[in-house]
C-alpha cells in the first residue's frame, strides 16, 4: 500500500516541477518580448544586434517587411526568417563586400542649332557574399508598425 501511495506522490511532484518551469519559461519569453517592443517604440532600429538578460546573452536580429508586397502571411513569415538567418549568419561570420561602378555619359543633340546636351549618371553596385549557417533562431515576436502597413519580426538567438 505504501508503494502506490510514494510512486503517485513522486509523479504529482514531477508533473508540479516540469509544469512550473514550462510556465517560467513562457513569463520570461513573454517579459523579453514586452520589454523588447517597448525598446523599439522609443527607438527604432534594425538589424543585428547584442543582448544580454542577466546572465544569458543572446543575438536579436530585427527586420520589418512591407505587407503590401506579399500575397500570403506564410510567405511574408519565410522571407522574413530567411532575411533573419542571413543577418544573423552575416553578423556571426562576417561578410565579403565588392563595390562597382557604372559612370555612363549620354548626349543628345537638340534643335536645329546642333546644342548638345551630355548628362552623366552614375550608378553604384553593391555584392556582399556571406557562408554560415544558424541553427537555433527562433521568432521572439512580431507587430504591425508604420499604422499597420509593415510588420516587424524579432528572432533572437541564444548565444552559448
Amino acid at each position: 500500500m505504501k508503494n502506490p501511495l510514494k510512486i503517485l506522490l513522486l509523479v504529482a511532484s514531477a508533473i508540479f516541477v516540469f509544469n512550473s518551469n514550462a510556465q517560467s519559461f513562457n513569463e520570461d519569453k513573454t517579459a523579453m518580448s514586452n520589454f523588447l517592443k517597448r525598446m523599439y517604440e522609443s527607438a527604432p532600429f534594425e538589424g543585428a544586434k547584442l543582448f544580454s538578460d542577466y546572465d544569458t546573452k543572446y543575438l536579436l536580429s530585427v527586420l520589418s517587411l512591407d505587407k503590401s508586397k506579399y500575397t500570403s502571411q506564410s510567405t511574408m513569415m519565410r522571407v522574413a526568417q530567411v532575411k533573419a538567418q542571413s543577418q544573423t549568419s552575416t553578423f556571426l561570420n562576417g561578410s565579403i563586400t565588392s563595390e562597382d561602378f557604372i559612370v555612363r555619359t549620354t548626349e543628345q543633340k537638340q534643335g536645329k542649332n546642333s546644342e548638345t546636351t551630355t548628362s552623366v549618371e552614375t550608378i553604384q553596385i553593391i555584392k556582399e557574399h556571406s557562408v554560415g549557417f544558424v541553427k537555433g533562431l527562433e521568432l521572439l515576436t512580431n507587430f504591425d508598425i508604420e499604422e499597420g502597413k509593415r510588420m516587424l519580426f524579432i528572432y533572437i538567438f541564444e548565444i552559448k
